[in-house]
């Protein structure tokens, strides 16, 4: 079992209408659990263009069958202000300050496990549950010398494939204790396979798209649409401070992009920095991508406290989503988490997540800030 041993309670089940999450519902239930489902309205344009996105209308529709199915209530709670403040703002914020943002992670923390959690104590639930592949490990009886105290702590999920602990590094301490993620130990073809078994209909449903609320992850039109400020012609310089070219606005570029850059150089020339107070794009060799000790912000901890980082410790570490962890000793300096990598990493990127493992715990992460 996932979770620790607990009795059996009233739990809130985000349930977006795909197999993961109804397939979650459906455990819990199965475990004992009093399973409320509720889908989440958090975007207004939901279902008109993007279909597979996990808020579109025909996304509630399938939770509401499926919590049908299972005789357990349903509700379509609307979360679209609370989304836009902290999400949506958040994300035109962050790329208008020429960093790149991931919403998803944004996403869990403030409306998955932040706003969803309060509506599920008022409704006297609780826990709140999703279809998350990755795993809730409560405190250990004895508590490891680094970790400094006993701590919650999110683990791997056991399918490499589909793992998300690096989407959830930074819930608290409190809503991990009251976080049930029931497909933590399956696999997505088991997943699968058992939603096939009860006779649901989203079994074989195609996986959702990443950024919900952008389709085609075209953000570029979504940042003209809604923010048509970012539009801002710059320069574009080399490491030299020659100008080679021009841009649209330093919203539209991120580190390592090659693509659209439309600079004539005789090798191929990268994206390796942005400044947004200048309104300029810088670009370099590949050579240039690689820096060994990253800077990361607005901590969270997890199986290890700050106490525990003060000296310098070894940890496997993940700059973005889906690369392979990589060695590195971690250590809090000046209030900052400071991760130096066995070999060079290759674009580094403001904005996104830095998140630190040992073994398949995470230990701590913050926002990259260079």
């Amino acid at each position: 079992m996932t979770e620790p041993e607990m009795h059996p309670t009233r739990v809130v089940c985000a349930m977006s209408g795909g197999v993961d999450s109804s397939v979650a519902a459906a455990l819990l239930q199965r475990q004992g659990h009093e399973v409320i489902g509720i889908t989440m309205q958090i975007w207004p344009d939901q279902g008109d263009a993007n279909e597979r996105a996990c808020c579109a209308l025909s996304a509630a529709a399938d939770a509401r069958r499926v919590a049908h199915a299972l005789g357990i209530p349903h509700y379509v709670l609307n979360l679209q202000e609370e989304f836009r403040c902290a999400v949506i703002d958040h994300f035109i914020a962050e790329y208008r300050a020429g960093r790149t943002p991931n919403p998803c992670i944004r996403c869990n923390r403030w409306i998955k496990f932040d706003v969803l959690l309060a509506r599920a104590r008022a409704l006297g639930a609780t826990h709140v549950a999703t279809g998350h592949y990755a795993q809730v490990i409560p405190p250990p009886e004895r508590v490891p010398i680094r970790s400094g105290r006993a701590r919650w702590c999110i683990r791997r999920g056991v399918d490499p494939a589909k793992d998300q602990s690096y989407a959830l590094y930074d819930l608290t301490q409190q809503q991990l204790a009251a976080t049930l993620l029931p497909l933590g130990e399956l696999t997505k073809a088991r997943t699968r396979e058992i939603a096939a078994e009860l006779g649901m209909r989203v079994a074989q449903k195609p996986e959702s798209q990443d950024i919900c609320f952008v389709p085609d992850n075209d953000y570029g039109r979504f940042l003209r649409e809604h923010a048509p400020d970012v539009v801002h012609p710059g320069a574009i310089r080399d490491t030299s401070g020659r100008v080679v070219g021009a841009h649209e606005g330093v919203a539209f570029y991120t580190i390592g992009q090659r693509r659209r850059l439309h600079i004539a150089c005789n090798e191929p020339r990268y994206v390796i920095a942005l400044d947004a107070a200048v309104n300029e794009v810088i670009v370099g060799t590949g050579e240039d991508l690689l820096q060994r000790t990253v800077v990361a912000g607005d901590i969270a901890f997890g199986k290890f406290d700050a106490g525990a980082l003060r000296d310098p410790q070894p940890v496997t570490a993940m700059l973005r989503y889906k690369m392979t962890a990589q060695p590195a000793v971690a250590q809090l300096v000046d209030g900052q988490l400071h991760v130096t990598f066995a070999a060079p990493q290759r674009a580094v990127t403001p904005g996104q997540a830095l998140v630190c493992y040992d073994g398949d715990d995470v230990v701590c992460g913050g926002v990259i800030t260079g």
